[in-house]
């Protein structure tokens, strides 16, 4: 059952939507543009690029406040606190995979770093809206930082990939986040509110 629409349950469901039609737009343009053979470049596949964008700032901008607006006694950290680690991440990575890995700068590394802040901190408000254990949760951080391992992974391979594996290697990150994103949006569904 969807949760009910005054609910922040209901905020974070809507920005988990969101996030999903972002990577649907943003794989259909890749497919589209990065396809081995008969690419389609241009604003032919361009376009899908304005969606994706105004569905992931759509994303960011429902799921953070409202994550960080919970106030319950269970917590694992704060907003203030995933802010401070995306940052320092993001920083750090940027420096080891350009300067170690002599690997080109690109907004793929943002975007990892971001949807791992904001699904961190959506999986803690899960958690202070009591749809996941504690252990669930720890569980659930986990596969979250698997699922950006993997996508740097795929970040660092891509530049030294032949055409057919960089073409997969590239959808990979995004079917990731699409799936962690559906699981999220089923888990508000789980929500209690108002907290007891």
């Amino acid at each position: 059952m969807i949760p009910a629409p005054s609910s922040p349950a209901f905020k974070l469901f809507l920005g988990d939507l969101f996030m999903v039609g972002c990577c649907v737009f943003y794989l259909a343009w890749w497919i589209l543009a990065f396809k081995p053979e008969g690419a389609i470049k241009g604003m032919k596949s361009g376009w899908l690029l304005l969606p994706a964008f105004i569905l992931g700032a759509a994303a960011v901008f429902t799921i953070t406040p409202w994550a960080n607006a919970i106030e319950a006694e269970q917590s694992f950290f704060t907003g203030r606190t995933v802010l401070i680690g995306g940052i320092a991440a993001y920083v750090v990575l940027l420096a080891v995979t350009n300067i170690a890995f002599h690997r080109q700068v690109t907004t793929e590394l943002f975007l990892i770093v971001g949807w791992t802040g904001i699904a961190l901190l959506e999986a803690n408000a899960l958690y202070e809206l009591q749809a996941l254990s504690r252990g669930g949760t720890i569980a659930l951080f986990v596969a979250i930082l698997l699922a950006a391992v993997i996508s740097m992974v795929c970040y660092l391979l891509y530049y030294g990939l032949d055409p057919l594996p960089g073409y997969i290697d590239g959808m990979i990150p995004l079917i990731l986040v699409a799936i962690f994103m559906l699981l999220m949006a089923m888990l508000t569904t789980r929500a209690k509110w108002p907290l007891s």
